[in-house]
């Protein structure tokens, strides 16, 4: 009997279900329970052929388990290497290489200095930073966010320089991105699962977070959901995750993607609805039970197996013929 354990924190509607749901099919093989540890044994493996890790991103204990489960050979949902080293700047540069459409962005220099450092780390730095070229490519409406942040924390919606400072006086010691804003008609947050499963949802983050997901949604292109499921495989597939949302902001016809660093996404029946919520739990029971046959599974633990891009291929220029 192979086990799935589901490993959480404060959430309580989709984990419960979750195992329920797994335990509800009576498979011969496989079953599901809340995953229990103690402290974790250097020479011990964990006994789950699949953990849901939902919550190990929080917790740097629950970090370290999921990457020495993994070295033994368990599958995690997500990988716990690729997530601790992933950020959104690198997300968008790498939705860049493969021809997804993103929204003009830049990293922002930390307006206080990291704890344990001063001005002489700063020393490759250009000072003073020239803003006016940061406002000619990005513009003066955007959002700042950090940089490997989630959940709204520390997210400012910029309209000019002065909201703009504001906001970056505001920021700390974090690493904070500056977007530029898409003035979007349609908005999606899509779940992806295995890599090849995609549930579009009407979105609108401009509503409080209870109303956010859209129930009566009107009727959109095909040609134009089509491309959002196309890219938000293409991005789930280059960065390796199993489990993720993927928000595209829509202007003109073009789906933009904002976010797509949600490896652990709200999955919680009072916000995403009951139709919402039962497309996730059975396609991540089915995830799960899939993988959890495959155990025991060899780890590839190299960097290069974590994400394969593929750039578009640059056209090769014609060779003049000699005359």
């Amino acid at each position: 009997m192979k086990t799935i354990g589901v490993l959480f924190g404060m959430e309580n509607s989709f984990p419960g279900a979750l195992v329920e749901h797994i335990n509800s099919r009576n498979l011969p093989d496989v079953r599901a329970e809340f995953v229990h540890t103690s402290a974790i044994h250097l020479d011990k493996a964990p006994r789950y052929a699949v953990i849901v890790d939902r919550i190990s991103h929080d917790i740097p204990f629950y970090r370290a388990f999921m990457k020495h489960a993994a070295l033994n050979g368990t599958i995690i949902i997500n990988n716990p290497f690729w997530w601790s080293a992933d950020d959104k700047f690198f997300n968008y540069s790498l939705a860049e290489k493969l021809g997804v459409a993103v929204p003009a962005t830049v990293i922002l220099p930390h307006k206080i200095h990291p704890e344990g450092t001063t001005d002489r780390s700063m020393r490759n730095l250009e000072y003073p930073l020239n803003w006016d070229a940061v406002f000619d490519y990005v513009g003066e409406h955007g959002f700042m966010k950090p940089i490997d942040g989630g959940g709204w924390r520390d997210v400012y919606h910029i309209h000019n320089r002065r909201e703009f400072f504001e906001a970056y006086d505001q920021s700390r010691d974090l690493c904070m991105t500056y977007q530029k804003a898409v003035n979007f008609n349609e908005y999606f947050r899509c779940y992806v699962v295995g890599q090849k499963k995609v549930h579009i949802m009407p979105y609108d983050p401009r509503l409080p977070h209870a109303q956010r997901y859209v129930l009566n949604p009107p009727a959109y292109d095909p040609k134009l959901l089509a491309r959002v499921e196309k890219d938000a495989i293409t991005l789930c597939q280059a960065l390796g995750y199993d489990l993720n949302t993927v928000e595209f902001a829509v202007e003109d016809g073009i789906p933009y993607a904002i976010d797509f660093m949600n490896p652990a996404p709200d999955a919680d029946l009072h916000s995403v609805g009951p139709d919402n919520f039962k497309w996730i739990i059975t396609e991540v029971a089915n995830l799960a039970i899939e993988k959890a046959r495959l155990y025991p599974q060899l780890p590839d633990l190299k960097w290069s197996s974590f994400f394969h891009p593929e750039a578009p291929k640059t056209a090769k220029k014609a060779t003049p013929k000699k005359k």
